[in-house]
């Protein structure tokens, strides 16, 4: 049984279970990974407890400490006090796993801080855990984890050391927007969307924000001013920090520039460039650095192939250098309240918008029902049509697609379009959606595609009306898109 303790995590969980507590074959390694205050420790920590494990969160320090740290860890676990001396890592390692035995899971957390001063370790491991299946060593349980996502994914890249070796790889997501709305406490939808708008799921950035959730969108101002943006919180600058905790970012002025282009709209490598004054080949490395840390990720075009789209991975990312840093003198002077008023407009179409266009992504991927969609997409994601009659193009935000999406026609079970603006929606938009769903049809099978038309602020009567009238128009609020199907 999960501990009541951890929230959510019905997947994770049941995984490291498994691994801690399967029939010993011989020895067997784990990787669990994912961005900074995601609750990786905290559930390693609780699996520990469980199964009387050795759990040791290394820091940065250099070898030698590293090393008698250990032996602490040792010496507690055999109850003798003191500390127990290793001149390298071979013989630590080789007593873990005696003292760990094949039953209890020796855990080492922030892995990536002991790799720094001994690239070795990776090698150790490998060592150990041939001549353990060779029956020449201790079998032991190792589960490694760390924050440092390029440094974790690289751990079985190529020809490294643990490739080959590990039969479990736990990546710790940030709560979902559902999640998150009842990991914060929060019933009503139009303030859940705005707290998810600014922190997203991760669940550490709670404990780093002061008094209770906000309960109602009056609230949200008032909670922003005394958290997000009080140069006195955590929080305020904990951009620098993720920044930091990447080795592989070496040039942070370069890649908060990058970022920050991003977050502006900035969503191509030319334009980013364009941004920077630096051409693709100089972005190239860069982007594909933010991108293995799970800073940013490219959302390709359904049908526009090699057209991807940049996107920020981390909503508190978006906002921090949407909103924060392009005023930072202000908020850091404690101006919140100007500075939040010259903000509103950027507010509105540089974070509320595109955050409530990738939940309509997420509720059609997750939430929504076969009976809604006309059957369960495969493939949910966006694209841009062409409208030569128009000379102009169709942007639509959500596309459903049925089967394989590189048939010589694929079945597109619904197409919608999302407004995370303060108007209602009209009938204009679905005529929009409507001629959309016309163009895609020349590369699609649309005939019984539904027309799903999102709104953060609601509907015009007329519209209302006329879709009461038809079986292939659904309408989604923010109440449907967090309690309904």
């Amino acid at each position: 049984m999960k501990p009541d303790q951890i929230f959510d995590r019905d997947q994770e969980w049941p995984d490291l279970e498994r691994f801690a507590t399967q029939p010993a074959s011989g020895p067997a390694i784990g990787i669990v990974y994912g961005r900074r205050r995601q609750g990786k420790t905290f559930l390693l920590r609780a699996l520990a407890r469980e199964h009387h494990g050795l759990y040791h969160q290394a820091l940065e320090e250099e070898r030698g400490p590293a090393l008698a740290h250990i032996g602490g860890l040792v010496a507690a676990d055999a109850r003798i006090g003191g500390s127990v001396a290793y001149a390298d890592w071979k013989f630590a390692f080789a007593e873990l796993a005696r003292r760990a035995g094949a039953d209890r899971p020796i855990i080492i957390d922030e892995f990536p801080y002991l790799v720094a001063k001994s690239p070795e370790l990776p090698s150790v491991i490998e060592d150990a855990f041939d001549a353990a299946r060779s029956g020449q060593g201790p079998s032991f349980r190792l589960l490694l984890c760390g924050s440092a996502m390029s440094v974790m994914s690289n751990l079985l890249s190529g020809q490294k050391a643990l490739r080959g070796r590990v039969t479990i790889e736990v990546l710790i997501r940030p709560f979902d927007y559902r999640q998150a709305a009842d990991y914060w406490g929060i019933r009503d939808p139009r303030t859940a969307f705005l707290v998810h708008a600014v922190v997203g799921g991760t669940p550490g950035y709670r404990a780093l924000l002061p008094g209770a959730s906000p309960q109602a969108p009056a609230d949200f101002e008032p909670w922003l001013f005394a958290g997000m943006l009080n140069p006195s919180s955590a929080l305020f600058r904990e951009a620098d920090y993720l920044l930091t905790e990447d080795p592989a970012i070496s040039d942070r002025a370069l890649y908060q520039s990058v970022l920050a282009a991003i977050a502006e709209g900035h969503n191509t490598r030319s334009a980013i460039g364009g941004v920077l004054g630096r051409d693709d080949a100089a972005l190239r490395h860069p982007l594909l650095v933010l991108e293995r840390a799970s800073f940013i990720r490219r959302d390709e075009d359904l049908w526009r192939a090699k057209r991807p789209l940049l996107r920020l991975e981390d909503p508190y990312l978006r906002f921090h250098f949407a909103v924060v840093r392009r005023d930072q003198a202000r908020f850091d002077a404690r101006l919140t309240a100007e500075a939040w008023v010259d903000a509103s407009a950027t507010f509105d179409a540089q974070v509320l918008g595109p955050h409530f266009e990738e939940l309509a992504r997420v509720w059609t991927r997750s939430y929504a029902s076969a009976t809604t969609l006309g059957g369960r997409p495969s493939v949910v994601g966006f694209t841009q049509v062409n409208d030569a009659a128009a000379r102009s193009r169709v942007e639509l935000d959500v596309v459903a697609v049925s089967g394989n999406l590189n048939a010589d026609r694929p079945l597109v079970l619904a197409i919608g379009e999302a407004k995370g603006g303060a108007a209602g929606r009209t009938l204009a938009d679905l005529r929009k959606l409507e001629r959309g769903r016309a163009i895609l049809g020349e590369k699609a099978r649309v005939d019984q595609a539904k027309l799903l038309l999102f709104s953060r602020s609601g509907f015009n009567p007329d519209l209302l009306e006329f879709a009461a009238k038809r079986d292939d128009v659904e309408l989604v609020d923010l109440e449907r898109l967090y309690r309904g199907s």
